[in-house]
């Protein structure tokens, strides 16, 4: 059995096995191999029949969902030094986490300084949120997702093949803006309308991936950005931080709760034409349903609450203000704004109801609607 390699291409899943006549005996990350090592077959490989410069490994997805047996093992041309440097590009791979949780709740999974539930709050990870897992306390496990750590309930956690398959069917593909600010536009080409423009590091949601265009989603249209200018990557959502959920002094008790109040229903479903802020409401009926549990009446749509109250500027915002964004001059969009330069709103069927930076997309106007402080 000497002389067989492990096939990988940069960023597949750093997972092999190790088999004889058919067994498998060890399953782990490889970090090098001999001259007279044992059969090894990786996820990534196909069917006996091909050749090492034959397999292409398309994306994480299909590295992960690869068959594995007998029949994937294939002739050696690596050397020990390239066998290293295999692992090293494929370790991490599984959309940057070596050892992948996934939280297996229904809304949010709270993640605490200490293990306890007495512990200090310090984060939430979201319905189907991604985590690196780091160690075990008894029933806890300590975490790390985007910039929160701590420790949630064990029993909450997917882990293993299981987060691996839970992650398969959540993953979204987005493109990252690469450049200062990027125009949005109508069709794909220069010649039509900009819709908006969006600022370096946003992720937008693809549609489908064109020649020179890509196709996305912002909140619930359709628009296209230039391929050229955005990154294309597979992501997972990741705990929200208590900066996200929190405030901070000389806001008045009534934008506290309301902002409070509305982001707890963060992750629950977009519905166009819903108001429910349980089973999904679209933007304007998100936040005409907020506000109706302080009191407050607002019109239905995004167009007519633009109307309904004094208009400001964005450094005068406070958290409780409207934000609203338009298209082609029209109003056709409403978030919550909730300070710290982050709003909340029913963005898209895909995200649902969500936290976004306020400038995700341009604004076209800021509403006051409560009371003065």
């Amino acid at each position: 059995m000497e002389g067989l390699e492990v096939i990988m291409k940069k960023k597949a899943a750093g997972i092999v096995s190790i088999c004889v006549a058919g067994m498998v005996l060890y399953t782990g990350p490889v970090y090098a191999a001999g001259s007279n090592s044992a059969a090894v077959m990786a996820d990534a490989v196909t069917e006996q029949s091909r050749t090492a410069d034959d397999i292409q490994v398309e994306s994480i997805k299909e590295v992960v969902s690869m068959p594995v047996g007998a029949a994937a093992l294939l002739d050696s041309r690596k050397t020990e030094e390239e066998y290293k440097e295999a692992a090293e590009e494929a370790e991490g791979a599984l959309w940057g986490y070596t050892n992948l949780g996934i939280s297996n709740v229904n809304d949010n999974l709270n993640i605490r300084k200490t293990p306890g539930e007495d512990g200090k709050m310090v984060g939430k990870l979201p319905k189907n949120a991604a985590c690196e897992l780091v160690s075990e306390e008894g029933e806890w496990t300590y975490i790390r997702s985007g910039k929160v750590e701590g420790y949630v309930k064990s029993e909450y956690l997917l882990s293993g093949w299981s987060a691996k398959k839970r992650a398969l069917e959540e993953v979204s593909t987005v493109a990252v803006v690469d450049t200062t600010t990027l125009k949005v536009r109508e069709e794909p080409n220069t010649e039509c309308e900009v819709i908006t423009m969006v600022p370096r590091g946003e992720e937008l949601d693809v549609v489908e991936i064109m020649d020179d265009w890509v196709k996305i989603m912002i909140d619930d249209e359709e628009n296209y950005v230039s391929a050229e200018y955005v990154i294309i990557e597979e992501k997972l959502a990741s705990a929200i931080t208590m900066t996200e959920l929190l405030y901070g002094q000389g806001v008045s008790n009534i934008r506290v709760d309301l902002c409070q109040f509305a982001k707890q229903y963060v992750g629950n479903p977009y519905v166009w034409g819903g108001t429910s802020l349980t089973k999904g409401a679209d933007c304007s009926g998100f936040v005409l349903s907020v506000f109706k549990n302080f009191g407050i009446s607002l019109p239905r749509t995004s167009g007519s609450q633009a109307n309904a109250g004094t208009k400001i500027s964005m450094s005068e915002a406070k958290p409780g203000d409207l934000i609203f964004y338009a298209k082609g001059g029209r109003i056709n969009h409403v978030a919550i704004y909730i300070g710290n330069g982050q709003v909340v709103h029913a963005s898209s069927p895909k995200t649902g109801i969500k936290i976004s930076n306020y400038n995700y997309r341009t604004p076209a106007k800021v509403v006051r609607v409560l009371p003065k402080d």
